[in-house]
């Protein structure tokens, strides 16, 4: 089924992997491997309804503080999922550009080469993007645009009086802000995720943890935002 208004740009915020795996007596961050299959199929979903992009919450700034073998294990995931992604010819015949948003200085060298690789190969492309939030966090982020501007005030490069949201946002990581956040995993927050881009965001909460995820699942968010008035505070 198809509907009149579907989100241009959908932020997701992947939680409940660890929780999952424990459901099934595995230690908690091999739920993550479930989570990067999940992801494959929603990209398809997203492309089948047309939603042009698609904002990730993938890692967070205070994801840095899991014990070191989960760590290291998620490292491993992510150099893996983004050596896959960037050799899916559909990158480029379906002409999709990644980003990567965050503090990715805190990474690895390893894992912080391979996203600046695939964003590099990537920047050409027009028809969809996606963005993936690692080593994030939306309190961070409005932080580091305040500091970019402070230095642009400082050097002379931006008067003071001229600051408005514009030059705001224009100093974030992310300039798109997304019409809907999907939240898996019953918890009712959003978690530090697009703190300024998502102030008018619509918000659906789901139970089922991220690996659960279904197609009636996401198809049932579409239908749900559609029948939703937005009114930005009118």
């Amino acid at each position: 089924m198809r509907y009149k208004n579907v989100p241009k740009h959908l932020g997701i915020i992947m939680d409940g992997n660890r929780r999952f795996a424990k459901k099934l007596l595995l230690k908690p961050w091999k739920g993550h491997e479930w989570g990067s299959d999940k992801l494959e199929k929603v990209l398809e979903w997203c492309q089948e309804y047309d939603i042009r992009e698609l904002t990730l919450y993938t890692f967070s700034v205070q994801n840095f503080n899991r014990p070191k073998e989960e760590f290291n294990y998620l490292m491993d995931i992510f150099l893996e999922n983004f050596n896959k992604l960037k050799n899916d010819k559909r990158l480029f015949t379906e002409k999709i550009k990644i980003n990567v948003i965050g503090r990715l200085w805190m990474f690895p060298e390893r894992v912080r080469d391979k996203l600046y690789e695939i964003m590099e190969l990537t920047k050409d492309n027009d028809e969809y993007t996606i963005n993936f939030a690692m080593a994030y966090g939306g309190k961070e982020e409005v932080i580091d645009a305040a500091r970019k501007i402070a230095e642009k005030v400082k050097s002379g490069e931006l008067d003071i009086e001229s600051i408005n949201e514009e030059v705001f946002r224009d100093n974030l990581y992310l300039d798109s802000d997304p019409d809907l956040i999907i939240r898996t995993g019953g918890e009712k927050r959003s978690s530090n995720f697009l703190a300024f881009q998502g102030a008018y965001s619509e918000f659906i909460f789901l139970d089922k943890m991220w690996p659960e995820l279904e197609k009636e699942d996401f198809v049932a968010c579409i239908a749900e935002y559609s029948s939703r008035k937005r009114r930005f505070g009118k």
